[in-house]
């Protein structure tokens, strides 16, 4: 009995490891999510406008518990577009289809940053955006020409 104890733990220990080992299942390649159409976009920035003075929470993804960045976009392309964005910003850059800046519209992702990525917002139309931007804060409409984030790499993506 008392060298059976042993066995089952290592054994036990080591179908944990395996578990967290295998490979988890890959997402859709970002070619193979629909586009969203301009009206879609235009819901998709009513939705993100409506939230602006939510708090800002690291980790958050719902108007209870706050948002960070990825948690305010995941919220409003799911419900308003059915559209599952991924979580983290890094993912977030490679996310739909690139866009240039004279033809990002309504609804499109603005991603700040090159290598790696570091802030997200949705683009609701004439250089604005909303955001999530940082602890103790909220989620606030901004300019892409002010001073702070104009002096930042952009890029925009349509999912």
């Amino acid at each position: 009995m008392s060298r059976t104890l042993p066995l089952v733990l290592s054994l036990a220990a080591a179908m944990l490891l395996a578990a967290c080992g295998s490979t988890p299942p890959a997402r859709a390649p970002a070619s193979t999510v629909p586009a969203l159409s301009p009206g879609a976009g235009k819901d998709l920035a009513i939705h993100a406008i409506g939230l602006v003075g939510t708090p800002y929470r690291y980790g958050g993804n719902t108007p209870e518990s706050g948002f960070d960045c990825s948690g305010l976009i995941g919220y409003v392309y799911t419900r308003q577009a059915g559209v599952a964005p991924p979580r983290t910003v890094a993912q977030l850059a490679g996310f739909g289809q690139p866009v240039h800046a004279e033809g990002r519209r309504t609804g499109d992702l603005v991603v700040f940053g090159r290598d790696p990525a570091w802030h997200a917002g949705i683009y609701v139309g004439e250089g604005r955006f909303v955001h999530a931007p940082s602890s103790g804060g909220t989620v606030r409409l901004d300019r892409l020409d002010n001073r702070y984030w104009a002096s930042q790499p952009v890029r925009f993506r349509r999912p």
